[in-house]
C-alpha cells in the first residue's frame, strides 16, 4: 500500500518521546500533532530520532520526526494549520540510484571512476545499475589487504603512502567510522542509506539522528557493497594511481584516457573522487590543466576527554543515562569580534585517536570508534575556519592551503619527536598560556609528550580555539579543565581546494566529460553529502538538463 501512488508521505516534525516509552506512541502523536484521523493513514515510518540533551526541567528525551502515509489530496483545517506552522512539510521523495532506461540520453561505455571512498563508490554503483561500463580504480588496497598492511606502520615501521588511513577500500571514512550525521535533505538520502543496511548496516541508520555504523561493522559492509558493485558488471583495480589524464588532441577539454601507474586506461567519462588527501594526485592534474581554486577550510585540534566526564556533562543523574550509552556532544561557538567561531567535528564517542598521515615526516589526527563504543576515552576535532587570504602567504595560487596543510603538520610532527608521538597540552593548561609538566595517557596510538600547542598554533587559531573551549565548558563542565587534553594537530577535517564545474552539468570548468565529486572536489562535508554528490554527477551524466533556449529582446 506505501508504493500505491494514490498515498503520500508527510513528514510530522518534533515529536517527543520520553527514554522510557515505546516508539508504538508516536504514531498517534504525530496524528495528533498533524491534525490527522488515525483511521486516515495507511501507514507510518520514524524517519529520525535523535537526543534532546538539553535537560530542560531535568528531562532527557527523544525528538523525532515522523512520517505518516495518507491518501493523496487528504486535507483538513487542522492538517492546513500544521503545515503553515511548519510541524508538517511533504516527506522527501526517494530518487533510485540507476536511472530508468527512458531517461538516459547519454549512457558511457567506459567510464572511470578514481577513488573508492562514497562519492566515488556510489557513483560508480549508480553508473554500473544504469547500464554504463564502469572501472573504479583505487591507489589503495582493498580492505583485507589494507588493514595487513597498515600493521607494519603502526608498530614502527615505514608509511605505505598508497595505503594507509586514508587511501584504500573505502577512503578514510573507512577508519573514521562511518559516521551519517550529515544529512543534507535530499531525495537520495533514503536511498542510499537502504543500501548500506542491505549490505549488513544497522538498520537504525535510516532514522537515527547520530548515526553511526562503527569502524568494526564498515569492515564487514564495505566488502559486500564491493560484491554488489561488481555484479553489476563493474570492474574494480587496487593498487592502481592515477598519474595523469589524455586529453582528446581533436577535441578540446574532452579526456580519452587515465595514465596510471600500471598502465593506460580508455575512458569516455571521467569522475575523480579523490578525497581531500591525495595532494600528489591534485598538483599533478593541476599542472596538466585541470582548474582549481582555494576555499576556506576547517583546522585546529585534537580533544580527548574521560568519556565519563562527557556522560556527566551531557546525561546529568538522569535514572535512564546509562542506557543511552556513550553520549556525544556538536558543540559552537560563534564568532565574536575579531575572533572567528570554532565547532566541534568528527565526534567519537568511546572511541580513539588515530595518525591520519599519507605522507612521512608529517602529522595529522583523526579519530574514530567502533560500533560498541567501548573505550573510556571521548575525542573530537575542534577546528576554525582559515580563510584563502590567512593561507596565502604559505605558497602561491590556489595550491596555498595545501601548503599552509604541509607546514604545519611538519611542524608538529617535529615538536612531537619526529617519529609519530603527538604532542599534548592539557586544555586547562592550553587556555592559561602554560606547558603541561605532564599529560595524561590518551587513546592515541602512537603515545604523546607534552607540547607547547598554544605556541605552535597560528594566533588567530589559538584564539578561536580558545574561546570556543572557554564556552564548550560552560555548557559540559569540566571540558576545559585538567582532564581534557589536546592531541597533535586536526589539518584534514576538510579541503583546502575546489575543482570548479558547472552547476548543472556537474563538469570540470574547461572539460567535455571530467565529472569532480566529493569532499576532494570541495562539494562535500561527510559520508552522506558525498555519496550523494557523486550519484548526482552521474545522473546529470547521463540524463544533461535541456540547455535553456536564449531569451528574445523584445
Amino acid at each position: 500500500m506505501l508504493t500505491d501512488p494514490a498515498i503520500q508521505a508527510i513528514r510530522v516534525l518534533g515529536v517527543p518521546l520520553e527514554l522510557h516509552e515505546e516508539e508504538g506512541l508516536l504514531a498517534e502523536r504525530a496524528c495528533r500533532q498533524a491534525g490527522v484521523r488515525p483511521q486516515d493513514v495507511a501507514g507510518v515510518r520514524l524517519a529520525m530520532r535523535s537526543l534532546d540533551a538539553r535537560r530542560t526541567r531535568g528531562i532527557l528525551r527523544f525528538v523525532c520526526h515522523v512520517d505518516l502515509f495518507v491518501r493523496e489530496g487528504h486535507r483538513s483545517g487542522a492538517l492546513q494549520k500544521a503545515i503553515k506552522a511548519g510541524r508538517v512539510r511533504p516527506a522527501p521523495e526517494s530518487t533510485p540510484l540507476a536511472l530508468p532506461p527512458e531517461r538516459i540520453q547519454r549512457l558511457p561505455r567506459q567510464a572511470i571512476v578514481v577513488g573508492s571512498g562514497p562519492a566515488g563508490l556510489f557513483a560508480a554503483l549508480s553508473l554500473a545499475l544504469s547500464g554504463a561500463g564502469v572501472t573504479l580504480i583505487d591507489r589503495g588496497s582493498s580492505l583485507d589487504d589494507r588493514h595487513k598492511r597498515l600493521v607494519p606502520f603502526h608498530r614502527g615501521g615505514p608509511l605505505d603512502q598508497d595505503t594507509n588511513l586514508l587511501f584504500g577500500e573505502g577512503g578514510a571514512g573507512t577508519y573514521s567510522d562511518g559516521k551519517l550525521y550529515t544529512r543534507v535533505q535530499d531525495s537520495l538520502e533514503a536511498t542510499l542509506l537502504q543500501e548500506l543496511v542491505r549490505a549488513g548496516a544497522p538498520a537504525n541508520i535510516q532514522f537515527d539522528g547520530r548515526a553511526h555504523i562503527g569502524t568494526d561493522k564498515l569492515h564487514a559492509v564495505l566488502p559486500r557493497l564491493r560484491a554488489r558493485l561488481i555484479e553489476a558488471g563493474a570492474q574494480v583495480h587496487w593498487n592502481t594511481r592515477l598519474e595523469s589524464v589524455i586529453w582528446d588532441p581533436s577535441r578540446v577539454g574532452r579526456v580519452m584516457a587515465v595514465r596510471t601507474d600500471r598502465g593506460e586506461l580508455p575512458c569516455d567519462a571521467l569522475f575523480l573522487a579523490l578525497g581531500h588527501s591525495a595532494r600528489d594526485t591534485v598538483e599533478a592534474l593541476f599542472e596538466q590543466g585541470l582548474a582549481l581554486e582555494a576555499k576556506p577550510f576547517q583546522f585546529g585540534v585534537r580533544v580527548e576527554h574521560p568519556q565519563d566526564l562527557i556522560n556527566a556533562g551531557r546525561f546529568g543523574e538522569h535514572p535512564q543515562a546509562q542506557s543511552l550509552g556513550a553520549a556525544s556532544y556538536n558543540l559552537t561557538s560563534k564568532p565574536q569580534g575579531a575572533t572567528a567561531g570554532a565547532h566541534s567535528f568528527c565526534m567519537c564517542p568511546g572511541g580513539k585517536i588515530v595518525a591520519s598521515i599519507s605522507e612521512p615526516g608529517h602529522l595529522c589526527t583523526n579519530g574514530m570508534s567502533n560500533s560498541t563504543h567501548s573505550s573510556p576515552w571521548a575525542n573530537a576535532a575542534i577546528v576554525t575556519t582559515i580563510r584563502p587570504d590567512e593561507f596565502a602567504a604559505y605558497g602561491s595560487g590556489p595550491l596555498a592551503g595545501l601548503q599552509f596543510q604541509r607546514h604545519f603538520e611538519r611542524l608538529f610532527f617535529e615538536a612531537g619527536g619526529a617519529n609519530y608521538t603527538a604532542p599534548a597540552q592539557r586544555v586547562a593548561d592550553f587556555l592559561a598560556g602554560e606547558p603541561s609538566a605532564d599529560v595524561p595517557r590518551t587513546s592515541y596510538t602512537f603515545g604523546v609528550q607534552p607540547g607547547r600547542i598554544d605556541q605552535l598554533l597560528p594566533p588567530h587559531v589559538r584564539a578561536a580555539i580558545a574561546r570556543g573551549l572557554e564556552h564548550f565548558d560552560r555548557l559540559i563542565p569540566g571540558f576545559g579543565g585538567v582532564e581534557g587534553t589536546l592531541v597533535g594537530v586536526e589539518s584534514r577535517s576538510s579541503g583546502p581546494l575546489r575543482m570548479p564545474r558547472d552547476r548543472q552539468s556537474y563538469r570540470a570548468h574547461g572539460t567535455e566529460n571530467c565529472y569532480p565529486v566529493g569532499e576532494g572536489a570541495g562539494f562535500a562535508g561527510g559520508i552522506m553529502s558525498a555519496a550523494i554528490d557523486g550519484v548526482r554527477a552521474v545522473h546529470a551524466c547521463l540524463a544533461p538538463a535541456p540547455t535553456p533556449s536564449p531569451k528574445r529582446n523584445r
